[in-house]
């Protein structure tokens, strides 16, 4: 493999991780796992509070895989399902941008599916 190579996928690997890190950081240190919680037990998801402590504790273990380029094609595929269903239940009904013309919109989540997408497909083992 190259410098390019190796450089451009794991500064991406690195960045993803950062990026999701920090989400979940936030909403654990902040408070913000109860009020997502009841949020999702609102929209009828059964027992909302354990899906965010669960979703939370993904976006933070997760990504020290990431980091450590460790199991990288299958915690990508986690974050997909979390951030894919996150539009399906959120993002999509408030259209497509996240800021400037739209609110909250799924443009965002869309982004980081495909680029967690292609970092799973580069990391796949090789059949050789």
């Amino acid at each position: 493999m190259s410098l390019q190579q190796v450089f451009g996928w794991g500064t991406l690997r690195l960045a993803l991780a950062g990026l999701i890190g920090a989400h979940g950081w936030h909403r654990a240190l902040n408070g913000g796992i109860g009020p997502f919680g009841q949020w999702l037990d609102n929209q009828g998801w059964p027992m909302g509070v354990l899906i965010a402590v669960a979703i939370t504790a993904f976006e933070i273990i997760g990504t020290l895989f990431l980091a450590l380029n460790r199991y990288v094609t299958l915690v990508c595929l986690g974050y997909v399902g979390i951030y894919a269903t996150g539009i399906a239940i959120l993002h999509a009904k408030a259209g497509w941008f996240v800021v400037g013309p739209g609110r909250n919109g799924a443009e965002f989540s869309a982004l980081l599916i495909l680029v967690l997408l292609s970092v799973a497909v580069h990391h796949l083992p090789s059949r050789r």
